[in-house]
């Protein structure tokens, strides 16, 4: 039974990041308001493909929450009704949370297709939370962690609807991936209380201080980057040379500090040399530090392409899981399997 639990928390893992990339692809597309309310999509559990769909019928039945366009707005059916052949008010409420109103086929099945991968990710995360209760007597903490996790996972479902209902705000936006973050964090956590191998990790005060220095900047440095991946979404109107003219001092910033957490897991990386420790995943770590950097300078210097952007975010995040690993791996004072 511990092996099935280590395997789901396996999968649960690949599936939050799968689903932090679908995220990073409604971004990059702008879908983000494919599906204006939650957690159903125009009204529907299956989304529409065409504008037809969403348009008022005459003698049509209606269910209670489906949705359609009339007059640029988003009317929403108060109660199971059969349309006559005129429009009656008294059977429509209006959509409160936000006025918008569009509908494009593309972004409503890229938001769609994301919501299905999260909905996916939730009921591994279910199954594992269920599997945790099989092994609490080899790990107490097996169940404690899952549960968290699934709570977790409850409240990015409800931190999605508030995203969509805010249209977007950036600081939701923000805090929608910092809590992705936090779910591959304790994901990482039950991966590494899995393994049975131990061994003495040296004790080393200055390592593991600076390896908690090293996370919270990366996690400040991710939170900062998606607000000027806000910025940039919101020049795009103009053309792609100007997007950056003239940048926010938050973009300075972004672009400094990746220097700043390169030179911090150097000095880790010395260090780790220093007690004579060669850690495979620190080394996967620098690896993926060098990708972010290198991924950074081709969207600026490239205009940012489409594909460049969720490749950013996809690495901040797997530098994520990766740092979360060390750090567990040495505040553990045990040897784990390397990523």
């Amino acid at each position: 039974m511990e092996n099935n639990f280590k395997i789901s928390v396996k999968i649960s893992l690949i599936l939050v990041y799968l689903v932090i990339a679908a995220g990073s692809i409604v971004r990059m597309t702008g879908s983000g308001m494919g599906c204006p309310d939650w957690p159903k999509c125009f009204g529907y559990w299956i989304p529409p493909t065409e504008r037809a769909q969403l348009d008022w019928k005459p003698d049509y039945q209606y269910t209670k929450g489906q949705v359609i366009i009339l007059r640029e707005e988003l009317r929403v059916a108060n109660s199971d009704f059969k349309s006559s052949v005129t429009y009656k008010d008294d059977n429509w409420d209006f959509y409160t949370q936000h006025d918008y109103a569009l509908f494009n086929p593309y972004h409503t099945w890229i938001e769609y297709l994301n919501r299905l991968l999260g909905a996916l990710a939730g009921l591994a995360v279910l199954i594992m939370t269920i599997l945790s209760f099989w092994s609490w007597k080899i790990n107490v903490t097996y169940p404690i962690v899952s549960i968290l996790i699934l709570m977790g996972m409850g409240f990015q479902a409800w931190l999605g609807k508030t995203v969509v209902d805010s249209h977007l705000a950036p600081y939701r936006i923000s805090l929608h991936m910092g809590m992705a973050l936090l779910i591959v964090l304790g994901l990482v956590f039950l991966l590494f209380s899995s393994e049975r191998k131990t061994f003495s990790f040296p004790r080393n005060t200055a390592l593991k201080a600076w390896a908690w220095f090293a996370v919270l900047l990366t996690l400040f440095q991710i939170g900062l980057g998606t607000q000027v991946r806000q910025f940039v979404d919101l020049q795009m109107h103009e053309p792609p040379g100007q997007w950056l003219d003239p940048a926010p001092i938050k973009f300075y910033v972004h672009r400094t500090l990746s220097l700043l957490v390169l030179g911090v897991h150097l000095i880790l990386f010395w260090m780790l040399r220093k007690i004579k420790r060669n850690v495979k995943v620190f080394n996967q770590i620098l690896g993926l530090i060098g990708l972010e950097i290198f991924s950074g300078i081709l969207m600026f210097y490239l205009d940012f392409p489409p594909s460049s952007q969720p490749l950013h975010l996809i690495i901040a995040a797997l530098l994520f899981g990766a740092q979360s690993f060390f750090i567990i791996q040495i505040m553990s004072n045990r040897k784990s399997y390397d990523l």
